[in-house]
């Protein structure tokens, strides 16, 4: 019963697409673990990843977007779940990748790869300044908070 209302499915595959495992990696390196906890989670966690891109796609229908915090959230795993798949299709597993990409997008659309690295350099701008404002509403730390001091460490 257990199973059944996780969703716990014993035929799920781990995915062979690049982009898809970027987003669904083995939790484990040893085989048997990753199978399982794969197989106890595997459901939910596509169903987190399409209400995101959902809740996403809904807020840039607005005009203005204006986004509450949890919607900023989405928001921002859905952008985050989007440059893993770009930088993956693109390639990118290092600094030296990341700057060819950066200077793709610079230049004129001419091919898939560098319409996509100028939708990578996009989202990864719209994801950077969105971070930004959400740390802007993070709350002051008063001094005499219950977390540790850096002072008496």
């Amino acid at each position: 019963p257990l199973e059944a209302l996780l969703g716990a499915d014993d035929q799920v595959e781990a995915p062979s697409d690049p982009a898809v495992r970027r987003l669904l990696p083995d939790a484990s390196a040893d085989e048997e673990r990753a199978r399982e906890f794969r197989r106890f989670t595997d459901r939910s966690l596509r169903e987190q990843k399409v209400a995101s891109l959902r809740a996403a796609a809904l807020a840039f229908e607005s005009d203005p977007v204006r986004l509450s915090p949890s919607a900023a959230v989405d928001v921002s795993r859905a952008l985050n779940d989007v440059r893993l798949v770009l930088s993956t299709r693109l390639g990118i597993d290092s600094e030296e990748e990341a700057r060819r990409v950066e200077k793709a997008a610079g230049g004129r659309v001419k091919d898939t790869e560098t319409y996509m690295a100028v939708v990578y350099s996009f989202v990864s701008w719209v994801q950077n300044s969105l971070i930004e404002a959400m740390l802007l509403d993070l709350p002051e730390d008063p001094a005499g908070s219950d977390g540790p001091d850096p002072q008496r460490s």
